[in-house]
């Protein structure tokens, strides 16, 4: 006998997921859970932009978490590493928690995004044939290859209806949501503390959100991985400093002379 299709939409909050999201009520197409997997690490205005859709759509957003909080994963979980005598010298016999994601170690969307959310589909499924929808825009062709958005039952409607990132944002735009000026600022609106942005995201960060920077500041100093591989975050607020003292005299500040003197303002202080 078969199983009875259930149909999920994955919502990340984004002006993608959002939109593929108000698009299938708007053509009435089955909508049964709208799975939210909540790191702990959205920006405020994100929480804010949930609570207001849950509102307008008049349907409950189903929000799961791993079993355990980012900071457990980053800073206290104990882990067995394979350890070099290099790695011991520079961190010691074994730092707890897995620090800061790098681009070869992702731990945080496995740990808090792809695992739970993969336990509470499994759970569905054992019920259920479910399907679920993904929010890739059309312009983002490169995400659709990957093997996980290659599996059965996974239907990618922004993609069929030929929305890219643009036309993704207007439309949440024309129906009132603005995730409170978030993507007047960021081009991506993801984990706040992601080591992984650019620099230019991460200089928006430091200016617009101090208390999260302060927060950022925190766990930088009590974890055994560098945040990134050319600067820990003091380093980046000296740099953004620099940066600001240069641009004030009428200095460039993306040439070689400008990074020569960084390093030797770094070295130096």
């Amino acid at each position: 006998m078969s199983k009875p299709d259930i149909h999920v939409v994955s919502l990340s909050g984004g002006k993608d997921s959002t939109a593929m999201l108000l698009k299938m009520l708007e053509l009435k197409m089955p909508v049964d859970i709208i799975l939210f997997c909540d790191t702990g690490l959205e920006f405020p205005q994100m929480y804010e932009h949930l609570d207001k859709l849950e509102r307008f759509i008049g349907k409950k957003i189903t929000r799961i978490k791993a079993e355990h909080s980012f900071e457990y994963y980053f800073s206290e979980h104990k882990i067995k590493r394979k350890r070099s005598d290099t790695f011991i010298e520079k961190y010691g016999e074994s730092p707890n928690g897995y620090g800061w994601a790098g681009p070869r170690m992702r731990w945080c969307t496995s740990k808090l995004k792809d695992q739970p959310q993969e336990r509470f589909l499994r759970g569905l499924r054992e019920k259920y044939n479910v399907i679920e929808y993904v929010g890739i825009a059309a312009d983002e062709q490169y995400r659709l290859t990957r093997k996980n958005n290659q599996k059965a039952n996974c239907i990618h409607p922004l993609a069929d209806w030929q929305m890219t990132e643009s036309d993704c944002l207007e439309y949440c735009y024309s129906k009132g949501f603005d995730w409170g000026g978030l993507y007047k600022i960021f081009h991506r609106v993801s984990c706040w503390c992601c080591p992984l942005q650019s620099i230019e995201e991460l200089r928006k960060l430091h200016d617009n959100f101090p208390e999260l920077w302060e927060k950022l500041r925190y766990w930088d100093s009590i974890t055994w991985r560098k945040y990134r591989a050319d600067y820990s975050v003091l380093d980046l607020e000296k740099r953004f400093a620099f940066e600001k003292e240069c641009l004030a005299q009428g200095i460039p500040i993306n040439n070689k002379a400008f990074f020569a003197a960084l390093k030797e303002r770094m070295a130096n202080e």
